[in-house]
């Protein structure tokens, strides 16, 4: 006999929104309860973010995170310690045991980072709705939901508002949404901090737009500090080495990103295209260099001799005009030493963000203080949770944040099956 059915109510098909449905319903099948799980998706399809990490391969965890990394690390940590594995040192162990038992296979790269086996990031949203369709996860698509309203009196289900002005109900509510349905969701209860868009290119000052601008989708291989003025002193606040991409607006490439979690406006990007350290270490390359090639060149070596072979053409010719050097000037002792100060921090101002569509995260959202890090459960809210990019949560490229997407949403999933057990009676079970 069918007895009672709740409902869990999913807000947002992504990552964690995906993981926590299908931990609600195992959590549910395992306690012998009725629970009808719906993941209301905004878009037409679930998964659809999942598709675009990892430039479409998906790098969705890392053997070697550093939990200090994330933003609120302290929230972060106490949630991968409830996921632990005693037999291994890897935070979040849990996490790799959930994804492979919905049948993802995977590989690791020697940096650690961790990518499906078909190295297709469609495979891994392949494997996650096929274990929520096993476990009867309904899919509601091109459902935004704008607003969370708490239960009226105690046992009654929480109101999801949907934007076309159709409402409906559940026992209990996971907001596991991002980007633009975050910064259009209201939940009733709780304090949610200004979204803003992070981990992507950033945008420089007027001034530098037109040496970006001419070397626009060059690479370039470099270390990049991110300085601040503190107390009329540049301080680093930041540093990535990495591959470097200009654009017509700024910089972009994974070592840009990671520095736009901590950037500002007015900041300075030193970039050290020598890859030397800087200073002296810098003079006593190019200055090594030089005496190498005068030996062939002999007097007539000039600026671009110096650089032909040690960057590309375009990047040589940009340098030089930019520190006001003719390319044929003869390349002295003097001379080599200015260029090695203009090779090895090259300094471009911080506007903002550059273009805020492909930034990889949103960070804000609600407050961490305000949610149980074991449960992901909102305090003194029972049955309302909130999981990966809806926190104020965010952390470096290389599967960072899909793995905080994992993790928390497999908290809540779980946690949200047991809540629901604690409120039903003997009598409201399947038998």
């Amino acid at each position: 006999m069918e007895k009672k059915t709740k409902t869990v109510g999913i807000v947002g098909g992504g990552a964690s929104g995906l993981v926590a449905a299908i931990a609600a319903a195992e959590g549910a099948r395992a306690r012998g309860m009725n629970v009808d799980v719906v993941v209301f998706e905004r878009d037409d399809r679930v998964g659809r973010s999942i598709l675009v990490t990892g430039n479409g391969r998906c790098n969705f965890s890392n053997s070697h995170l550093e939990v200090r990394e994330y933003r609120n690390d302290a929230f972060v940590n106490r949630a991968f310690e409830c996921l632990g594995d005693p037999a291994s040192d890897e935070p979040a162990h849990q996490v790799m045991t959930f994804l492979e038992g919905c049948g993802l296979e995977w590989r690791e790269e020697p940096d650690g980072r961790r990518y499906p086996l078909a190295n297709k990031a469609s495979v891994v949203v392949d494997v996650l709705r096929a274990a929520a369709a096993r476990l009867g996860v309904q899919e509601r698509c091109g459902k935004a939901v704008k607003a969370v309203e708490l239960p009226r009196e105690p046992g009654k289900p929480f109101t999801l508002r949907m934007e076309d002005g159709v409402f409906e109900r559940a026992d209990a509510v996971v907001v596991a949404c991002g980007g633009r349905a975050l910064r259009a969701l209201d939940v009733e209860g709780l304090r949610k901090e200004g979204v803003r868009p992070v981990l992507g290119p950033l945008r420089v000052a007027e001034g530098d737009i037109p040496f970006v601008r001419e070397l626009d989708n060059i690479r370039v291989k470099c270390s990049v500090q991110l300085l601040r003025d503190e107390g009329g002193r540049p301080a680093c606040v930041g540093a990535e080495s990495g591959e470097l991409r200009f654009r017509k607006y700024g910089v972009s490439g994974i070592c840009v990103f990671n520095l736009s979690r901590n950037a500002s406006s007015g900041d300075i990007l030193s970039l050290d295209l020598l890859q030397t350290g800087g200073g002296d270490e810098a003079v006593r390359y190019l200055t090594e260099r030089r005496i190498r090639l005068a030996r062939r060149y002999g007097e007539s070596l000039s600026c671009l001799d110096l650089l032909r072979g040690l960057v590309l053409p375009r990047v040589a010719e940009a340098l030089l005009k930019r520190a006001g050097i003719g390319e044929d000037a003869t390349c002295d002792e003097k001379m080599a030493k200015k260029l090695a100060a203009s090779l090895s921090d090259c300094r471009l101002t911080v506007s903002g963000i550059g273009d805020p569509e492909v930034c990889q995260v949103q960070r804000g959202g609600f407050a961490v203080g305000q949610f149980n890090p074991q449960t992901m459960q909102a305090n003194d809210l029972p049955g309302l949770y909130v999981t990966g990019e809806a926190l104020d949560v965010d952390g470096p490229c290389g599967g960072y944040n899909l793995h905080w997407a994992w993790g928390s949403g497999l908290l809540a999933g779980r946690a949200c099956a047991e809540h629901l057990a604690s409120r039903l009676s003997a009598s409201e079970f399947r038998v």
